[in-house]
């Protein structure tokens, strides 16, 4: 018999609950605005794996830098100080058949969320920046920048 299906999903946490949502896990720094804990049907709140106050103002002022943001999000979460969140949530993803990562942000396509769960559908950490292919891509572009 194959082993059942991971399935990692995003939803903003001000949708209702559902069934399907498994194990529900808040990823925003801030509780969201005008919503009972009730109403939120938490299992876990990983706030330290929210981008830093400065990224997240720095992304709603410039909506159309995506990349940019995911980027920096990416190097926050290389940080120490997100590593124990972050390992809590690759463990969560590990044993729970259904993870539902919950978000506040207007931007259902772009936010903090759907990195998340990138990095978990890779089931990988955040490159370090110290790896053998920064390494490799340092010397490259050393190269090209030498006069021949």
């Amino acid at each position: 018999m194959p082993a059942a299906r991971k399935c990692v999903t995003v939803k903003r946490v001000y949708e209702r609950p559902a069934r399907g949502d498994g194990y529900r896990v808040l990823v925003d720094r801030l509780w969201p605005r005008g919503l009972s804990k009730g109403q939120a049907a938490l299992d876990a709140w990983l706030r330290d794996l929210a981008p830093s106050d400065e990224l997240r103002r720095w992304f709603h002022a410039r909506p159309d830098s995506w990349l940019a943001f995911r980027k920096r999000y990416l190097k926050e979460l290389a940080m120490p100080e997100a590593a124990e969140a972050l390992d809590e949530l690759y463990r969560l993803a590990r044993r729970r058949k259904n993870l539902t990562l919950l978000f506040a942000s207007k931007n259902e396509h772009h936010n903090n969320a759907v990195v998340l769960k990138d990095l978990l559908e890779g089931m990988r950490k955040p490159p370090t920046g110290t790896g053998p292919g920064v390494a490799r891509a340092t010397r490259g572009r050393q190269a090209k920048r030498m006069p021949r």
